[in-house]
């Protein structure tokens, strides 16, 4: 499974750079995480995430845990999740600058759950696109918001 989400924000690199990696604040300022805290701290951080997938009125929630990578010179943060049904799953976040703005792509890269024969089939189909795809645009559209609506917001 591959997916690919891409967002341009209206600010610099490094107050994007900030609202990506400060993933402990995501609660407040993205309304479809519910909890996000380090359950692991120092040189190899690890970062339990959970979420609300909604369908229409019903709320899904999801929930993983990574390793979290964060290299602020590079402009890039990734992950790799340890626990959760997208074990094994690897994670990239790229900012880079575009013209008075920052460009920010996010791919998630797994070979699927370990179930017999319909392993790959539910990553490509059902939980790559319908689950991480999904997640990973409304996360970025919130990150957008955050930092657009300025430093009064609280946005990095």
């Amino acid at each position: 499974m591959h997916t690919y989400n891409e967002t341009r924000i209206a600010g610099p690199p490094e107050r994007c750079f900030r609202a990506s990696a400060d993933v402990e604040r995501w609660p407040e300022i993205l309304s479809h995480y519910r909890e996000v805290r380090f359950t692991r701290t120092g040189a190899s951080p690890r970062v339990l995430m959970r979420a609300v997938r909604s369908f229409g009125p019903l709320p899904y929630p999801i929930w993983w845990e990574s390793d979290m990578e964060v290299d602020a010179e590079g402009g890039v943060v990734r992950y790799r999740h340890v626990d959760g049904i997208t074990s094994g799953m690897d994670v990239e976040w790229r900012l880079t600058p575009d013209g008075d703005g920052t460009r920010i792509v996010i791919v998630h890269d797994w070979t699927g759950p370990s179930w017999p024969l319909i392993g790959g089939f539910a990553a490509r189909r059902v939980i790559g696109p319908h689950f991480v795809h999904v997640v990973a645009g409304r996360t970025l559209a919130g990150i957008k918001r955050a930092v657009e609506s300025g430093p009064a917001r609280g946005a990095a």
